[in-house]
């Protein structure tokens, strides 16, 4: 099996940076699920932590995660001591996992830029309304009656103020909609409805969630048997098990509430947990070990190399967004350095100050007449970035719709 693995893998390394839907380790590595995140969270931080493992021994780090990568999709250990559901959905597993992708939120969960930020707080909870397939003339019609809400003095142009405050009633919108849904999750792991999830509580129902019999999890839990499960899910156990204990609020009684279940699953909705969540960001990207970004450390791109045009052009992209992010919003001092406590305030979905960049920002990209407000016509017009869907003749009747 291991010279099979080393066949695949070397073919792999030869042909894989030609392959255009997956041309670069960087996008490939975007779009994996949360437990593959979890998983390869800690290996990617040991093959890369130096420069050295980025440049000369790229190919040898690449085509080691490669043989990682297959050996995780084709095996599982022997001795799992608990039976799995192999036809379990993963329905629950979302409920009660901490998402990858926060609403409202500038920053994902494993460094990645939200690009779907600038809608989100644009839309609200509104932007599920806006996809490709609805009809353009629908779209552009709540847009206009969007541009009417911002406009609150009804002077036919939107300010930098009624904006800012339009994205924090937006940002809000998200929070709710977040607290909703928690009660619904925090119900799913609390059985006995005693308002309180204990560690061992939340993990029988994890690993339900992933195929595991629920039954025969919590008598083992409860017999303080050992649970010998994959190494895969076991990463994932450890992970959540630290953040577990960080939403645990003073004074600590390693029991969650609903409050703090929430603070678990969405770090933005505490201060702590945010602070949390900057620094797992900061581990990350950080690859001289002093708790602080530069730029060249906040542009590189996770690993791998690119031959191919399109591959290329996603790189550009990569710098040139992350470039222009830390220069001219991140980096609040411009000093270079970007420091725990800058990107922790960039992070906060609830800062006015942000708020009122955004809106500066968002003013900046369609102001055409340079007169530093936004009318109806310059919204329709650059609406691909307002909701996602581009219009067609989005001046067309535009005075007598609105």
């Amino acid at each position: 099996m291991c010279v099979c693995f080393t066949v695949i893998g070397l073919s792999a390394l030869r042909l894989w940076p030609r392959q255009p839907e997956v041309a670069d380790l960087a996008v490939f590595l975007r779009y994996r699920s949360t437990e593959q995140y979890f998983h390869l969270k800690r290996t990617l931080a040991v093959m890369s932590g130096t420069r050295g493992a980025r440049t000369g021994h790229r190919g040898v780090v690449f085509f080691s995660l490669f043989v990682i990568l297959i050996m995780d999709v084709q095996t599982r250990p022997a001795n799992i001591s608990v039976h799995r559901n192999k036809h379990a959905t993963g329905k629950e597993d979302n409920e009660i996992l901490p998402p990858d992708h926060l609403n409202g939120v500038k920053m994902e969960m494993d460094g990645h830029l939200n690009k779907d930020f600038h809608q989100e707080v644009f839309l609200g909870k509104e932007m599920e309304e806006f996809d490709e397939d609805s009809e353009p003339k629908k779209n552009r019609k709540k847009l206009i009656e969007i541009f009417s809400k911002v406009d609150i003095n009804k002077d036919r142009s939107v300010s930098a103020k009624e904006l800012q405050r339009w994205i924090m009633e937006k940002t809000e919108e998200h929070f709710q909609e977040a607290v909703k849904e928690n009660k619904l999750n925090f119900r799913a792991v609390d059985p006995d409805g005693d308002g309180h999830v204990t560690w061992d509580e939340y993990r029988v129902k994890f690993l339900a969630s992933k195929g595991f019999n629920e039954k025969e999890v919590a008598e083992k839990i409860k017999n303080n048997e050992e649970l010998k499960v994959d190494e895969e899910t076991q990463e994932i156990l450890e992970s959540l098990k630290d953040r577990w204990f960080q939403a645990d609020n003073p004074p600590a009684d390693q029991l969650l509430n609903e409050e703090e279940f929430l603070s678990f699953l969405h770090p933005e909705h505490s201060r702590g947990m945010l602070k949390y969540m900057v620094k797992e960001i900061i581990r990350d990207l950080d690859q001289d070990g002093d708790k602080e970004l530069t730029l060249s450390e906040f542009i590189s791109l996770p690993m791998g190399t690119v031959e191919n045009q399109q591959g290329q052009d996603i790189d550009d992209d990569w710098v040139r967004e992350r470039k222009k992010e830390f220069e001219e919003v991140i980096d609040a001092n411009h000093n270079g350095i970007v420091t725990m406590e800058e990107l922790e305030e960039y992070m906060d979905p609830m800062n006015e100050y942000n708020a009122l960049n955004e809106a500066k920002q968002m003013i900046a990209v369609a102001d055409e007449n340079q007169n530093h407000n936004l009318e109806l016509e310059e919204i329709l017009k650059y609406s691909e970035y307002f909701t996602g869907s581009k219009f067609m003749d989005y001046a067309r009747n535009v005075h007598e719709e609105f």
